[in-house]
């Protein structure tokens, strides 16, 4: 039990150190997408993961984007699917 818990400490702290080193290029564009644009995308998510899966040209995520201001609007967007239809089954 206590190797076990050893072990995925250290596969953990290894997956950590190793996400650290993950960074994407800061890019500077004028007209990169931005909240509304990330709220857009939250919301179509699943049509475009769907449309993914048969035109690799179809992207869920825009790159280049706002950064912060797009990552909260893509996750209120992609909220919407999952409140309404818990808000729906406690009826």
């Amino acid at each position: 039990m206590r190797t076990t818990r050893r072990a995925i400490a250290v596969v953990v702290f290894a997956s950590l150190t190793l996400a650290a080193c993950a960074a994407q290029p800061y890019v500077d564009v004028d007209g990169a997408p931005g909240f509304f644009h990330g709220l857009l995308h939250g919301f179509i998510a699943w049509f475009a993961l769907v449309g993914h899966v048969f035109n690799h040209d179809i992207r869920v995520y825009a790159y280049p984007n706002t950064g912060g201001w797009y990552d909260f609007g893509f996750l209120i967007g992609l909220s919407v699917w999952g409140g309404g239809a818990a808000a729906a089954s406690q009826s």
